[in-house]
């Protein structure tokens, strides 16, 4: 903040008390603001990082010219002052950004490498999280303690192989011998008895306990773990919009904003659709189809309309050489152009321009018993594209396989949600318009 004082100076040769509260509330919003952004968080990459950053920056910048507009202080401050002060802000921390990256991975490399790291279990588990630990958070690891009753069946030339040290009857001996200063304990939720002994007896021993819990049979969605007033809470199941309120609340101002520029940029290709659409057919301009969005709650998705006026009672979705599809219809739909009344469900709030492409209800109730977690699609805004349609899975989903396909990929979206993944579908999205599955 120290760069808007010294740009009001320079404008004004005074700073007033208007710059210096907006100094101060900047400083207090910029706090819970950038942790939700969590742009200094060591093990991400420094690009991904910087975007992070300039979204908290851009972030921060929406949320004081909202309190401004609220409060009518707009014109007391001088919009000279304050646009280089965004610029200007946004450059420097941009510039500073690159040495605290760097700082923070050395920093954690040096605490990685302080002393060795062993996991206590056996089996698949122990395995995967032995080689994560190892060759992707580049920990020193000694290798596995397995449980006194267990027997090691790991082959000796199998690549992902690591060396068994022991036993748990032997855990005070093995920790001295190999300097251990990390112990993980990979043991599934039903040893708790095991779990308990080990703590107890690890308490003494100077070392990090960390317990890994084995939920590689459940479907986890966004998966996190809070502090509960002093109880370790574990999230198996939570919307990314009640765990990162803050990005959430920045994705809802980009999908309105570029909703609202949208619809005013694209206005004369609206109407020229609309006036196709009314020529092509008797019937109306606009699709109105009832479709699950945000938490199941029903919504009326909007599209021009491509096929003729007809009575479909099992709801069905367009196939090649569909005779219900209109001529013009069939453009629309092959260059995408009959979603663009999305737009208005987007800027009403209703569908999000990045997410989970709504389905229509019939097929939400068709597939929810033949699909794992089928709905948990629905934890999220749907949006107009999303990660399954730039992944090849667009137009008709003809077969189980298909839209199974797609589900994985919408609960891949929601689990690894960011701005940052939202403007990156954005830009490739263009470029599957053409996709061969659209009918």
């Amino acid at each position: 903040m120290t760069v808007l004082l010294v740009l009001a100076w320079d404008k004004t040769d005074d700073v007033s008390s208007a710059y210096r509260v907006l100094a101060v509330l900047s400083s207090v919003l910029s706090v819970p603001i950038y942790a939700s952004f969590r742009p200094f968080t060591a093990r991400t990459g420094y690009l991904v990082g910087l975007a992070r950053l300039l979204a908290a920056w851009g972030a921060l910048a929406a949320a004081l010219l909202f309190i401004a507009f609220v409060t009518k202080t707009t014109e007391i401050f001088s919009r000279g002052v304050i646009l280089q002060w965004l610029a200007w802000g946004g450059a420097f921390q941009a510039l500073v950004y690159l040495p605290l990256h760097k700082f923070a991975l050395q920093l954690e490399g040096k605490l990685g490498a302080s002393g060795a790291s062993i996991i206590i279990g056996g089996g698949q588990l122990a395995q995967n999280l032995a080689s994560k630990l190892r060759y992707e958070r580049r920990e020193d690891m000694q290798g596995l303690v397995v449980l006194d009753d267990e027997e090691d069946d790991q082959g000796a030339d199998n690549p992902a192989y690591f060396p068994i040290l022991g036993q748990v009857s032997q855990l005070r001996a093995i920790l001295k011998a190999n300097n251990v200063r990390r112990v993980y304990i990979a043991l599934p939720a039903r040893e708790t008895d095991q779990i308990e002994g080990l703590y107890v007896d690890l308490l003494d021993a100077n070392v990090d306990v960390i317990w890994v819990p084995d939920f590689a049979n459940l479907k986890l969605l966004n998966h996190s773990v809070h502090d509960l007033g002093n109880m370790p809470a574990v999230h198996l199941n939570e919307s990314p919009l009640t765990s990162y309120p803050g990005g959430a609340l920045m994705k809802e101002v980009i999908d309105r904003s570029l909703a609202a520029v949208g619809l005013v940029l694209l206005g004369p290709v609206f109407f020229t659709c609309a006036l196709a659409v009314k020529l092509s057919s008797p019937g109306p301009i606009l699709f109105r189809q009832n479709r699950h969005g945000w938490n199941g709650n029903i919504i009326e998705v909007l599209k021009f309309r491509s096929m003729k006026v007809h009575q479909d009672t099992n709801v069905q979705q367009a196939q090649k050489r569909d005779p219900r599809v209109t001529p013009v219809g069939r453009f629309l739909r092959r260059s995408s152009l009959d979603e663009l009344p999305q737009l208005i469900n987007v800027l009403r709030g209703d569908m999000s321009l990045v997410g989970p492409r709504p389905h229509a209800v019939a097929h939400n109730d068709y597939y929810a018993d033949k699909i794992l977690a089928y709905m948990a699609r629905h934890r999220i805004k749907p949006g107009i594209t999303g990660l399954a349609q730039i992944s090849g899975y667009r137009g008709e989903t003809e077969t189980l396989e298909k839209m199974q396909k797609r589900v994985e990929f919408d609960l891949e979206y929601i689990n690894h949600w960011s701005l940052w993944l939202d403007l990156k579908i954005l830009i490739k999205t263009p470029f599957t318009l053409l996709s061969k599955n659209i009918y």
